[in-house]
């Protein structure tokens, strides 16, 4: 078996919404598949996949060791490591594929029958008024989620803090989560993500004003370099009895091992599209089990970024549940067939067919081919 091309793939899934995958064929005709969406960097994700079709043609599959390895100090940065990570990923798919065996028995078996997620309704909301979160909330809750993430704080940016629309923003925000808070009950968990919004007052400011809502996490407040910043904020947030997660968009174990030795998060979030694959993530989770760190994979994006994150967090001891975007678009259960990824009252099943257990619907994907954003759900200038 031999690698015969890598194909890029980015679909366009609804207006504020691109994915992007890696299609891994061999020469006898098997399609291993890894999903690399990173949001307003398509042409670059697109350049890199076509610089590994050129490099890796004719390579083998099997040998994931030396064709997969992520570099630290890649020129490429975070583009780079998402084209590798999802390179990764598609080996694995392949390999599984070849002994007929789901990803994570190749990985060294389930320690869970399935998987416990928690629901982003960031993209589900709308109206994107207090009333049109709650709402979002109490779908998911209704669909059996016992733990929703929001993130109530658009368009803040703590560097235009002086202008009073930025203040409004705020408070904006804070009623947000109020009425999830409301909406759901003490009973279900509510976590919030800052997407580094803040400064480090703010975000000591910030901790204080959500105490009341029982957070279950504060996410990303402050920029992620900061990291004697960010380990007083979690002792502030500790205090109040919430944890700090974060590190979502960090890639490669040494990375993780800075922000795991500084003491900085109780809740890590590597990104299976960004952190380097499987086995980076399984790494960087046992150095972070060490360190009474745990794990809860960023996931908010794509089918195929979805399954392979089931099959990671099988294996991993020290997992909280798995962030799944919620109620964005039908697309992410139809745009591939195998294993049913409907979500089962909060928890994602274990694929049992052979490597990733899914097929992309190749024709349906092309039919609606990436676009720019000039309105993505992210400032720019914030990741």
């Amino acid at each position: 078996m031999r690698i015969a091309a890598i194909d890029f793939c980015g679909v366009n899934v609804t207006p504020k919404t691109n994915w992007c995958f890696l299609l891994l064929r061999t020469e006898d005709g098997r399609t291993g598949l890894g999903e690399c969406t990173l949001a307003n960097q398509e042409p670059l994700l697109a350049a890199e996949a076509a610089r590994l079709d050129a490099l890796l043609r004719g390579a083998d599959p099997m040998a994931r060791n030396r064709i997969a390895r992520l570099i630290p100090h890649a020129p490429g940065g975070l583009v780079a490591h998402t084209v590798a990570s999802a390179l990764e990923q598609a080996l694995w798919d392949l390999a599984g594929q070849a002994v007929g065996a789901p990803i994570h028995a190749l990985l060294g078996g389930a320690l869970r029958d399935a998987v416990p997620l928690y629901a982003n309704i960031n993209r589900g909301a709308d109206p994107r008024t207090p009333d049109g979160f709650a709402a979002a909330a109490r779908r998911a809750v209704a669909a059996g989620f016992r733990a929703v993430k929001l993130a109530p704080f658009e368009p803040m940016i703590w560097e235009e803090a002086a202008d009073p629309a930025q203040r409004a923003a705020y408070g904006e925000g804070l009623a947000r989560i109020a009425a999830v808070r409301e909406a759901v009950g003490a009973g279900i968990d509510v976590m919030v993500d800052a997407h580094w919004r803040f400064s480090p007052g703010g975000a000591a400011r910030l901790i204080r004003d959500v105490a009341a809502f029982g957070l279950f996490w504060l996410e990303c407040p402050v920029s992620e370099a900061n990291h004697a910043e960010i380990r007083r904020l979690r002792g502030m947030a500790n205090a109040l009895g919430m944890r700090l997660a974060g590190a979502e968009t960090l890639a490669g174990l040494a990375a993780y091992r800075a922000v795991i030795e500084a003491g900085c998060y109780d809740v890590l979030m590597p990104d299976i599209k960004h952190a380097g694959g499987h086995e980076e993530i399984r790494r960087i989770a046992a150095l972070a089990l060490t360190a009474g760190v745990e794990i809860a994979p960023h996931n908010p994006t794509g089918p195929v970024c979805h399954a392979h994150s089931v099959h990671l967090c099988a294996t991993l001891p020290n997992l909280l549940p798995l962030e799944v975007q919620f109620g964005e678009t039908d697309r992410f259960f139809t745009l591939v067939r195998g294993h049913d990824l409907r979500f089962l009252q909060g928890n994602a099943t274990l694929p049992t067919g052979a490597g990733l257990g899914l097929v992309l619907e190749d024709a349906a994907a092309r039919a609606t081919p990436w676009q720019p954003m000039p309105r993505p759900w992210l400032d720019p200038r914030l990741g």
